[in-house]
């Protein structure tokens, strides 16, 4: 039985969505540790068709030259959650899971022999989150307000307690707040 791990580039109000913005912050050895150990831990991704049509043209082109992550992106399984995809070609070892269903995720959970890794599919998270299926919520906090854009927890997300696992800062002042279901 495998665990949901999620991972997330969030601006200080919470913006997520395309994070070009956060380049200008650089990324730094630690950071690419602390990714390193979340996707080493895992044996498969599980993401939202937005979120891999995103990373299968960008992964799928790069070399364990340009990335050491290229290997666990490219040579892994990817599950993708979709109610329009009915193939998932365009990325070696894809697959579609059909619309989002937590049973069929829970199952996918139980049968997996590694952890899965979920980076963005911000529709996908809340709904897993919703459900009770995040293990581990790894936010990587970017020390900026953006003002604008899609939130991670959009105004009228479901009330989620969580409980902070461990934090960890950066020389560039982005923060890595790991958050767990709380103990009952």
């Amino acid at each position: 039985m495998g665990k949901i791990t999620v991972h997330e580039f969030v601006s200080l109000d919470g913006v997520f969505e395309d994070p070009s913005w956060t380049a200008e912050f650089g990324f730094t050895e630690g950071m690419g540790a602390a990714i390193g150990a979340m996707t080493g831990a895992c044996s498969a991704l599980l993401l939202g068709r937005r979120t891999y049509q995103m990373f299968a043209p960008a992964w799928s082109a790069r070399s364990s030259e340009d990335d050491p992550g290229v290997a666990f992106f490219n040579e892994s399984p990817k599950h993708v959650v979709s109610s329009t995809l009915t193939a998932a070609d365009e990325w070696q070892n894809s697959s579609v899971l059909g619309a989002y269903d937590p049973a069929v995720v829970r199952t996918l959970k139980d049968e997996a022999d590694g952890d899965l890794y979920i980076s963005g599919s911000g529709t996908l998270v809340r709904a897993l989150l919703a459900d009770g299926l995040v293990d581990e919520l790894h936010l990587l906090v970017y020390p900026v307000v953006l003002g604008s854009g899609a939130k991670l927890f959009p105004e009228g997300s479901q009330r989620t307690p969580l409980a902070l696992a461990a934090q960890e800062g950066f020389e560039n002042g982005v923060l890595h707040l790991t958050y767990t279901p709380p103990v009952a």
